[in-house]
């Protein structure tokens, strides 16, 4: 354990990526291998890119990757993609549209599945990102797979939160929901050449207006920036206003160390916590039977679902 620990630390990739496939997998004695990778990590700057399929997080993320590489920067990206109902994997895998970055050492890439996962983020994510960050990586770039307002879970993991739409996507007052707009530190407009650019920036900005008063208490205001991924049109704004938001973090909260703010920890612990309920009691309700016996009672009409669930779950947690 102690020397992939050592391996991960001095940035050795073979043993990052098979860390992160193990801990994908929920390979035994992983947890122990995180538990000492913990205190090396805070160092990294973790920024969220989420909006609707087909906006073009991929090419802006590559985008991304290129520009902060020539500033001499090391990232790793995490693409959260949805899960396969067949293998359990993500759907996309690798993402083609960043594979001029793959032999580059200074970056690395990594596919996650969702497995179903609402809010866009599964705990083998969090654990993903501490790897990478204990692993030395400057930015941590995580692309979730972004389908509507479900989709706010990153904020809890990034510094910053990147909320990528684009015109020509119906109502955009739809589109744009209230939830992501609490959530997104820059909106993007993405594609911005196509028609109807200049509505969706209207839109975005009126509604970031909406809510001047916490603004005007010196609170971050959103800003909304207009790329086209494509043509390599805004992507440094983009990594400029990045940049300031970092900086805004550092000047009202004393520094970047959000992820151990107690608030986040106490998200973050709770999401924890209810995972590995439901693994070992999933685990133990499947080795015994019990399940598939209250599967099929429900299934012959002799009992209701409410009433399996509690006969199931309330022994084991020794609760009347």
């Amino acid at each position: 354990m102690g020397s992939i620990v050592e391996n991960v630390v001095s940035g050795d990739v073979r043993t990052v990526a098979r860390l992160i496939r193990d801990i994908d997998d929920g390979t035994p004695g992983v947890r122990g291998i995180l538990k000492e990778l913990y205190p090396h990590t805070g160092k990294a700057y973790v920024v969220g890119i989420t909006g609707a399929p087909g906006v073009g997080k991929s090419t802006l993320v590559d985008q991304m990757i290129y520009h902060l590489r020539s500033q001499g920067k090391t990232v790793g990206v995490l693409a959260v993609d949805p899960t396969s109902p067949f293998s359990g994997g993500a759907i996309l895998g690798d993402r083609i549209r960043m594979q001029r970055h793959y032999t580059d050492p200074g970056v690395f890439i990594r596919s996650m599945a969702t497995r179903g996962q609402f809010g866009g983020l599964t705990q083998s994510t969090r654990s993903a990102i501490d790897v990478l960050d204990a692993m030395g990586k400057d930015y941590i770039i995580v692309e979730t797979v972004g389908v509507g307002q479900d989709e706010v879970d990153v904020v809890k993991a990034a510094h910053t939160t990147v909320i990528v739409v684009m015109p020509g996507m119906g109502d955009d007052i739809q589109v744009i929901k209230a939830g992501i707009l609490e959530v997104g530190d820059i909106f993007v407009i993405n594609k911005a050449d196509r028609e109807g650019a200049d509505r969706t920036e209207s839109h975005l900005r009126m509604m970031v207006e909406m809510d001047e008063d916490r603004y005007s208490k010196g609170l971050w205001a959103p800003p909304v920036v207009r790329t086209q991924a494509l043509t390599d049109n805004g992507i440094e704004e983009l990594l400029d206003q990045i940049e300031r938001h970092g900086k805004y973090l550092v000047d009202s909260s004393g520094g970047l160390e959000i992820r151990k703010r107690p608030d986040r920890v106490r998200e973050e612990l709770a999401e924890m916590v209810k995972t590995r309920l439901i693994e070992k009691v999933t685990k133990k309700l499947i080795q015994t039977g019990e399940f598939e016996r209250a599967v099929m009672e429900i299934a012959q009409g002799k009992t209701d679902p409410y009433t399996a669930c509690d006969e199931l779950i309330m022994p084991m947690l020794d609760i009347l």
